[in-house]
């Protein structure tokens, strides 16, 4: 699926559990409603699964497991980092789906 950059989050949390690293990304506002759980993000390029949006606080978390810890940058990173997010496209389309913007450009074809 194509992905490129929206925006960028902050690092709020990094919390290690036993083997596992969970992480807690702050972001804006208009970038976090194409962010749900289950779903897919990159954060500094790495593609990963979304665990909780925390819509009140502007957040949402991921988990790194070992493995993944040891080959990507994002547990080098420190509260307060800023790292780049990459929405899946799938939430713009049904965005433009439910805005009409689809059927508006079949309709004037």
């Amino acid at each position: 699926m194509s992905r490129h950059v929206y925006g960028t989050g902050e690092i709020v949390e990094l919390k290690p559990e036993g083997d596992s690293l969970w992480v807690k990304v702050k972001t804006a506002k208009e970038l976090l409603r194409y962010i749900v759980p289950k779903g897919l993000i990159d954060v500094d390029g790495t593609s990963l699964t979304v665990v909780d949006v925390f819509d009140e606080e502007l957040c949402f978390n991921f988990m790194l497991v070992a493995y993944t810890q040891q080959n990507v940058v994002i547990p080098v990173k420190k509260v307060g980092q800023k790292v780049n997010l990459e929405v899946d496209i799938l939430g713009k389309y049904v965005e433009r789906l439910l805005g009409g913007g689809f059927v508006n450009a079949i309709k004037s074809s």
